[in-house]
């Protein structure tokens, strides 16, 4: 997506604001809102100048629970798991093994701070509650205990939903809490990933009195969750050489190229040829015993082995002398981005040689999406002021796209960075255009969902789709 113009920006502020600062940036903004709602919006759209407004991620997470109809003053009822199945959950998160070394980075350092440490799965479920037990007592009021679902549809901005959601370590202070009944307190929430995956299993949470909270909280939250991330990925490796110990001597029989991977893709062993160091597993797994194109070694027989599979190319890679046949460069190919799930953008190809499919990173979805909406191209620096509103972050846009094209072969061209003309390409987006990427503060993909929004523009492939009503409007065809 190309740059027209550099965006003005306002001064930098030096110091965050108080308290008091944010409950006026919070019932300015709710009122603003509410007499739109009943006028449509005024000619110049914005915050008046030298007026503090809310941080992107807290005015868009306000903004969506606008249209949600939350009230501020109530929220919804929130639906508690039963004992069973929030130990059920602790055990699916992987996040029980972990546990440990969070009590030991979070809770015993902070001294006299009192402080709640909250463990939330992937889906925003509170499975550990732990701190002072005063807090705790006042974190029951509002309804912050064991088994709640914390996310913004019951309970509005939070910590670890806006982490949860944005991917990366938040912080939510005082009235930045959409809830009134939250002002007093802040909470510090970073995510964790599974390292194997990809996949987000969770956060890490610290809640506390607003008036007490320290600023080095959030690097602290944010090092825990690495620090739970290096565990998950030791009991992986693990798992990793327990399965090598089991492939050796099936390989020594095998006749012909073959290798076992992880339920993930990683490569525990291989015979005969190259071994890569992960084969990208499709969203819906893989079917035994049935033939699958595999980036990167073409045609493969697929078996179940243990908690991994035994992959045989049906013909190997280079036996022809060309090398491996990507199906993505195909003339012809079909390039499908589906981002209707928010939490799981999914990238698929279809070509004459194959088809195959599997889950994006975030930062993957945001730069196809770019590139998807871009046919004409662009560069490097375009591309890290679209992403980070910084045209010098090139060499991060550069990492990026290399590994992209690590799988996407001669589907993404370059000079300018591009999708290629003979690929059809769709792009399929969620019912609202604002839970496009929603975990993305990427300034272009924030001008898209407004724009998606109000109908002067819509996603490659996507039928036009006409401007949502505003409140009084009469319904089409009265």
């Amino acid at each position: 997506m190309r740059q027209t113009g550099r965006q003005s920006r306002r001064p930098e502020r030096r110091t965050p604001p108080t308290a008091t600062e944010l409950a006026k940036v919070h019932e300015r903004t709710l009122t603003d809102a509410a007499a739109r709602e009943l006028t449509g919006p005024s000619p110049e759209e914005g915050g008046a100048p030298g007026l503090l407004e809310p941080r992107p991620e807290i005015g868009d997470s306000w903004a969506r629970l606008r249209r949600l109809g939350l009230d501020p003053d109530t929220g919804a009822a929130t639906v508690l798991l039963g004992p069973a199945e929030v130990e059920q959950r602790r055990r699916a998160s992987g996040l029980d093994a972990v546990m440990p070394v969070l009590r030991q980075t979070l809770l015993e350092p902070t001294g006299a701070v009192p402080l709640i440490l909250a463990i939330a799965d992937a889906e925003g479920h509170v499975l550990w509650q732990e701190g002072e037990r005063g807090l705790r007592r006042s974190a029951d009021r509002i309804g912050f205990i064991t088994g709640a679902r914390w996310v913004e549809e019951s309970v509005g901005t939070n910590g670890i939903a806006v982490a949860l959601r944005a991917r990366r370590p938040m912080h939510v202070h005082s009235a930045e809490h959409y809830l009134r009944s939250h002002h007093s307190w802040t909470c510090v929430a970073a995510p964790v990933h599974d390292p194997g995956t990809g996949r987000l299993v969770g956060a890490v949470n610290l809640s506390g009195p607003a008036h007490s909270i320290r600023p080095y909280l959030l690097q602290l939250t944010a090092t825990a969750a690495r620090l739970a991330e290096t565990e998950l990925r030791a009991h992986r490796l693990e798992a990793l050489h327990q399965l090598r110990t089991l492939a050796a001597p099936m390989l020594a029989r095998v006749g012909g190229p073959a290798l076992v991977v992880d339920a993930a893709g990683w490569t525990a062993a291989a015979a005969g040829l190259p071994p890569p160091d992960r084969l990208r597993v499709p969203s819906e797994g893989w079917a035994p015993a049935a033939v699958h194109w595999v980036p990167g070694l073409g045609e493969c027989v697929l078996e179940p082995l243990a908690d991994g599979w035994l992959v045989r190319p049906v013909r190997p890679p280079g036996e022809d002398g060309t090398g491996p046949v990507d199906a993505e460069q195909s003339e012809g190919a079909r390039l499908r981005l589906d981002l209707r799930r928010p939490d799981r953008p999914e990238l698929s190809v279809r070509g004459a040689a194959g088809s195959w499919s599997h889950p994006l990173s975030p930062r993957h979805a945001e730069l196809l999406l770019l590139l998807a909406t871009g046919r004409e191209g662009s560069t490097a620096a375009q591309l890290a002021e679209a992403l980070f509103g910084d045209a010098g972050r090139t060499v991060t846009v550069r990492a990026e796209l290399s590994r992209l094209r690590r799988y996407l072969g001669g589907l993404l061209a370059h000079r300018p960075y591009r999708i290629a003309e003979s690929v059809l390409v769709t792009v399929e987006g969620p019912d609202d255009p604002y839970d496009l990427l929603p975990s993305s503060s990427a300034p272009a993909v924030r001008r898209l969902r407004t724009a998606l929004a109000a109908g002067s523009a819509r996603l490659p492939g996507a039928a036009p789709v006409p401007p949502p009503r505003a409140p009084g409007d009469a319904p089409l065809g009265c």
